[in-house]
């Protein structure tokens, strides 16, 4: 039996009612459990990596990650136009699964290993180099999740408990990231930071690949016989007044900024002011168990207040959470309650957008009459994370360089001020900043089901 006929009996394509099966669940469940295996240790420990084991400067690591992220982004337009483009017996998005899981797992190790015999000159370079290319393969393989969601089920419902499966498998890829990765180094390495990062990157990329192989055997889209490619000027126009796209892509690239400073001034936060460097790890695992609730719990939360209210709700448990730090005192008890908090709001709101993003691939085929699921997801996600990612780890290196922070140093009052203002104040700003408009969208959101009607009522006739 060849692997597509296995995926078509064991992933049960959707049926009438658009349900899958457990086990096409449970495939999605290990994309961005793999996703998140990976690229979670780039959030939580590249920007320490680079000043503390890599040995950049902070500046010099802060216009690294800044530049590059940017020009990476670039890349996921590119990459949306390419699933539109794909059209093979595997559908559009699936294939990818198997193209790109040996490169994500490779340029991810070179990312975190340190040559050497590289010079301060060198280092820049290499780190330029290995950074982009790891960015750019996961801009493929996150892309091909989101996208693959819209051709996996035609059911509201169903896409919603799809993306609880896949935010839930990337909570616990998060979740073994972030609170082993510290851990693993430090056995691996046996006081080597520099081998111990590199022999952790490498054992997790192994299982990435084994992973993605076996989610590529098991999806399988609806209609993947009849794709057709998608030229890029009409992917682009799926864009053309879908304004629940634009306000969704506004909000989660500020949603990805935000992320992206927690995780990364985290360990500044434990090390500096509580005093406490193995406090991240345990703050790490709380947030990923927290979050892994608010992914089971997303769909519940989404029928009582609806998928905006839900997004709403996420940014305010966040911005509680981070004020409850300040407040706490030191509080190991009060740190761990108002961090669960906080975890569970972020849950709420990395895990909202991309079942949402779905939706707006329907809203742009209802008034665009193009159903451009590659490109619209790929600039709603990747984009999004890459480009938040880029400027959340670079606004606390401007921070923390302004109030004088000096790697493995006693930090000054300023400097302590400074990586209190980038771990707790600037967080609550840009949760009010992602509540804001997500009232707007409301009033989208209300149509669904009519233009789910009539792209039905299109497509009978």
């Amino acid at each position: 039996m060849s692997p597509d006929q296995v995926a078509a009996s064991n992933s049960a394509a959707a049926d009438t009612a658009g349900r899958t099966s457990l086990l096409c669940r449970s495939s999605f469940f290990l994309t961005d459990f793999c996703g998140n295996l990976l690229f979670c240790i780039i959030g939580s420990y590249l920007l320490y990596f680079y000043t503390d084991v890599f040995g950049l400067s902070v500046t010099v690591t802060g216009m690294l990650l800044l530049l590059t992220r940017i020009l990476d982004a670039i890349d996921a337009p590119i990459w949306g136009s390419i699933v539109d483009h794909t059209s093979s017996r595997y559908g559009r998005s699936r294939p990818w699964f198997l193209w790109l899981a040996i490169p994500f797992a490779v340029s991810m190790w070179l990312t975190f290993t340190t040559p050497s015999f590289l010079s301060e000159t060198g280092k820049i370079v290499y780190a330029v180099f290995t950074y982009l290319i790891a960015g750019i393969v996961y801009s493929g393989v996150q892309t091909a999740i989101t996208s693959i969601l819209p051709n996996l089920s035609s059911n509201h419902d169903e896409r919603m408990i799809l993306n609880t499966f896949r935010m839930a498998g990337g909570s616990v890829g998060a979740f073994i990231s972030m609170s082993f990765t510290l851990p693993l180094v430090g056995l691996l390495g046996q006081g080597n930071e520099q081998l111990g990062f590199s022999l952790t990157v490498g054992m997790f990329g192994i299982c990435v690949i084994i992973l993605l192989f076996f989610a590529f055997r098991h999806l399988r889209e609806q209609h993947a016989e009849h794709n057709e490619a998608i030229p890029f000027k009409d992917s682009v126009r799926a864009i053309k007044n879908n304004w629940p796209w634009i306000i969704l892509v506004s909000v989660n690239l500020v949603i990805w900024i935000c992320i992206s400073m927690r995780q990364g001034t985290v360990i500044y936060y434990c090390k500096y002011v509580l005093g406490n460097e193995g406090l991240a790890s345990v703050l790490n695992g709380i947030q990923t168990i927290a979050g892994l609730i608010a992914f089971i719990l997303m769909a519940v939360v989404a029928r009582f207040v609806h998928k905006f209210g839900a997004l709403i709700l996420g940014a305010v448990m966040v911005a509680i959470g981070h004020y409850g730090m300040e407040l706490s005192g030191g509080n190991s008890a009060i740190i761990f309650v108002v961090w669960a908090i906080g975890g569970f709001g972020q849950g709420l709101m990395c895990g909202m957008p991309f079942g949402m993003l779905a939706d707006t691939v329907d809203y742009g085929e209802y008034v665009n009459k193009v159903r451009a699921a590659g490109f619209l997801t790929a600039i709603g996600s990747a984009l999004c994370i890459k480009a938040g990612s880029g400027l959340g780890a670079f606004i606390p290196t401007v921070i923390m360089n302004h109030y004088g922070y000096v790697a493995n140093a006693t930090q000054s009052a300023d400097s302590l001020f400074g990586i209190t203002l980038c771990f707790v104040y600037v967080p609550i700003i840009l949760c009010v900043i992602i509540a804001l408009p997500m009232f707007l969208y409301a009033r989208y959101e209300a149509q669904e089901q009519r233009i789910v009607a009539e792209l039905q009522a299109r497509a009978a006739s």
